[in-house]
């Protein structure tokens, strides 16, 4: 690190801020860090650590480098209209996240190749019944993204043998997964696909994907995966699709109202499993080693990774 201090300006709404702050002092030796208030002004920062952080944040500060977000969806930052347009913005690259995501997936998936609600209710009942194997060829699972965290989920399924495919904007080579790409291709992968996994950005492009013609493409009595976010789905056909029995399951992680009210529908369906967008939380250790190394190399003139592409939002 040079002589001269860096200055932070940490916004991400956390209560106890100083479990960030106290280890990115360590990770940046002499750097001044300050947490943002929209009551109490503060000098002008290099960088900013931002976790949907407020409007006036970009007001007050207008000399920035770089914005960094703590998650590795950034369209809540995107939205911020003071967000300036000549600053880079710089997402979170994996930091744990793309394990925790593949972990949740193989288990949404697992529970339901496996019948394994159903030997649930069996216990339930003092009932001891095997059911039938898995058959996995029946099982075919079609992830949308195939970025560093589709592409982990992808590899992890063919480690369990799943068939695999993926679609995304671009084709990727994975070993064992069939890529698919451009929308050209996407009607194929649908009617490939039982088990629909989407882990998109979300932009102006995917907004509202997993909707009843997406789902009529499907296989039968497929299975829909949402680790995205909300605004990916369109919920009230999904809702009509469960009710015809079109898709057989749905396992939702991310919703376009969090939290989720109680008297939404979803929670009253029985062939939803609901989780409270935990599928993939951010680690902060590895998230501050990433970031801090990221300044490091900012500050030495090298280039870095993780910029987003704003016509794209990832």
């Amino acid at each position: 690190m040079s002589d001269r201090t860096i200055r932070l300006v940490l916004a991400i709404g956390d209560p106890k801020p100083e479990r960030w702050t106290e280890p990115l002092k360590s990770s940046l030796p002499g750097a001044s860090i300050e947490v943002f208030s929209e009551n109490t002004p503060i000098g002008e920062a290099d960088y900013a650590i931002v976790w949907r952080p407020p409007a006036a944040l970009f007001e007050q500060q207008t000399r920035l480098k770089a914005i960094f977000c703590i998650g590795a969806g950034v369209d809540g930052l995107i939205a911020v209209p003071t967000l300036p347009d000549d600053v880079p913005v710089v997402r979170l690259e994996n930091a744990g996240m793309a394990v925790q995501m593949a972990e949740y997936v193989a288990y949404q998936i697992i529970d339901v190749s496996r019948d394994m609600s159903l030997y649930r209710e069996q216990q339930a009942r003092n009932i001891w019944k095997p059911q039938r194997p898995i058959d996995r060829p029946a099982w075919p699972v079609g992830i949308m993204g195939l970025g560093q965290i589709g592409g982990r989920v992808a590899k992890m399924l063919t480690q369990l043998e799943y068939p695999v495919h993926g679609w995304s904007r671009s084709r990727h080579e994975i070993d064992q997964v069939r890529s698919y790409a451009g929308q050209d291709e996407f009607k194929d992968f649908l009617n490939a696909s039982r088990i629909l996994v989407n882990t998109l950005p979300l932009t102006d492009d995917t907004r509202g994907i997993i909707n009843a013609e997406t789902i009529d493409q499907l296989l039968p009595e497929a299975v829909i995966i949402n680790v995205g976010r909300g605004g990916h789905l369109n919920e009230n056909d999904l809702l009509k699709a469960l009710a015809e029995r079109r898709v057989m399951r749905a396992a939702l992680d991310v919703f376009e109202n969090e939290p989720l009210p109680e008297e939404y529908p979803f929670w009253r369906d029985p062939h939803i499993r609901i989780t409270p967008h935990v599928a993939a939380t951010t680690l902060r250790n590895e998230t501050i080693a990433q970031i801090a190394d990221k300044i490091l190399a900012l500050e030495a003139g090298r280039t870095i990774t993780g910029i987003v592409d704003r016509q794209y939002n990832y």
